[in-house]
């Protein structure tokens, strides 16, 4: 990765975490998943943002598609964002944040976690 993309990288991050800081201090915590998912997408469409939601990515088994994974939100088909709302990020939650990259070949994933009253959250980075 270039300086520049990184830096891009960077700068898309710092914007969405924005964002996702604005969901959580206008709805605070305990919704379901879904509600801050549709409020994010909102906030960043909003703030002219592109993004999309349930973003599926093909699984590749030596060459043969065996199935998909959707992410939340994805974000300048650049960074994938996993929202959740449960009492505490697990390293499953980080397993499912890099196999996201891996399918997809993005490099930064956003595992954010909106159950709590201050957002807990992830910067994954793939090294693939």
């Amino acid at each position: 990765m270039t300086q520049d993309e990184r830096e891009s990288l960077d700068s898309l991050t710092e914007a969405t975490l924005s964002a996702i800081f604005e969901v959580a201090n206008t709805l605070g915590c305990g919704f379901l998943e879904k509600v801050y998912e549709r409020a994010l997408f909102r906030e960043l469409k909003m703030r002219d943002i592109p993004a999309a939601q349930q973003v599926a990515f093909p699984v590749h088994y030596k060459g043969f598609l065996i199935g998909e994974y959707f992410a939340d939100i994805v974000v300048d088909n650049a960074v994938a964002l996993e929202l959740k709302s449960v009492e505490h990020l697990t390293n499953d939650h980080m397993a499912q944040c890099l196999n996201y990259l891996r399918a997809s070949g993005l490099k930064v994933c956003l595992l954010v976690n909106f159950q709590k009253p201050k957002v807990e959250w992830r910067r994954v980075v793939s090294d693939f």
